[in-house]
């Protein structure tokens, strides 16, 4: 009599660093493919928060950024001086500057993404089979609940 076994479970604290690596390895991939911007990580960060979350003041993106708010203004001027974001007066509040994406951003963000977005095609169009293709398909929803994991 042959009792069946398992499959066996892998070691999750293995696959942890190998996501991890390859995770890393293909937001650098990524990251390669869309010229234009040369930012620091503060800026990029800013600027996504921006466009993700809408107008905000320097004082509350230096909040949600974890920065302070002398941090945020050398950001701020930065992203200015390079006519990525604009300050309009607060319409609630006139002595508070509510900071906004501006279209050139938005351009950058639009062309970046497509050409992020074709290199990913292309490289999966070429490198794995259709039934790999088909294995990875669920694979953004459960990088997404991880993301979401507290």
């Amino acid at each position: 009599m042959s009792e069946q076994q398992a499959p066996p479970q892998p070691d999750t604290a293995a696959l942890a660093g190998e996501l991890r690596v390859a995770l890393a390895q293909l937001v650098r991939r990524l990251r390669e493919q869309a010229d234009g911007m040369d930012l620091t990580r503060s800026q990029s960060s800013v600027l996504l928060r921006l466009e993700r979350d809408g107008a905000a003041t320097a004082t509350a993106l230096a909040r949600a950024e974890g920065v302070r708010p002398q941090s945020m203004a050398k950001i701020v001027q930065a992203l200015e001086a390079a006519g990525l974001v604009s300050g309009a007066p607060d319409p609630r509040d006139g002595r508070k500057t509510l900071l906004s994406i501006t279209e050139a951003a938005r351009e950058e963000f639009r062309t970046g993404r497509l050409a992020k977005e074709d290199w990913l095609t292309r490289a999966l169009d070429t490198t794995l089979s259709p039934a790999e293709v088909a294995q990875l398909a669920s694979t953004p929803g459960l990088l997404r609940r991880l993301a979401q994991s507290p």
